[in-house]
């Protein structure tokens, strides 16, 4: 799994997507089917977002994250949950022994996402992903017309996996696919928390702006700002997923 733009502390991932993918969890969840007393793994678990969720529903959670750094906040978050350092592509677990593995938005950033989803398929009855569109997310929207108005590219993001047809198309070979569009909401109390939260260097969103500089950093701001309507004072911005689950026969 490539993880070059997650080696950020866990605050910092917080601050910049937490907001969303806390509340994507619960529907996340939902959509996989995840009941009381099942065994589930977390695969790609970041800082939590998702195991917190299943500890809530009373799930028996193992988690595996490829960065020190997210490990290390998940076992400090959750004393009681089997956490590993280890990359999808190979998962140190036995055949079988999970009721359902899941992965919320890593699918773009695996190194080998097929492997990782036959590795799923190995160690778990169930198997659900989901991930952020590009043209869905408002915030990524809006940086991306950013960039495109004041002329500043930025390294390329990974765009594979973020349409309905390429996750369908990812679980496929492993059985009938269940799909879904899964929709959140994250609230700012200004445009300034909203920039402040995208400086903390998290994901290819964050690199980008890491990178410019002086003239360069106020023309991205005040264009940001505008793109996301110039606002004054709280607002809310929608982020889609899109989620697929299967069951291999």
């Amino acid at each position: 799994m490539s993880t070059g733009a997650f080696r950020v502390g866990g605050d910092a991932y917080d601050d910049f997507m937490g907001r969303y993918s806390v509340s994507l969890a619960q529907l996340f969840a939902d959509f996989a089917g995840v009941d009381s007393g099942s065994r589930a793994l977390d695969v790609g678990a970041g800082t939590g977002a998702l195991t917190g969720e299943l500890v809530s529903r009373g799930v028996s959670v193992a988690a595996v994250d490829p960065s020190p750094e997210f490990v290390a906040v998940a076992r400090k978050r959750f004393p009681d949950v089997e956490v590993h350092e280890a990359s999808a592509e190979s998962l140190p677990f036995g055949a079988g022994e999970f009721d359902v593995a899941l992965a919320q938005l890593v699918v773009a950033f695996m190194s080998d996402a097929p492997a990782a989803i036959a590795e799923m398929v190995r160690v778990a009855r169930r198997v659900a992903v989901c991930m952020w569109g590009v043209a869905e997310v408002d915030m990524f929207r809006a940086i991306e017309r950013t960039t495109e108005t004041i002329g500043m590219s930025r390294a390329a993001e990974p765009r594979r996996y973020r349409t309905p047809e390429e996750i369908y198309d990812l679980l496929a070979p492993h059985g009938d696919v269940e799909s879904a569009e899964l929709d959140v909401t994250a609230g700012y109390r200004d445009f300034d928390e909203f920039w402040r939260a995208m400086d903390r260097g998290v994901g290819p969103a964050g690199q980008w702006l890491a990178s410019l500089e002086g003239d360069q950093r106020q023309r991205a701001y005040d264009e940001l700002s505008r793109q996301l309507g110039s606002p004054q004072g709280p607002f809310e911005l929608k982020a889609r997923a899109f989620a697929a689950a299967v069951t291999p026969a």
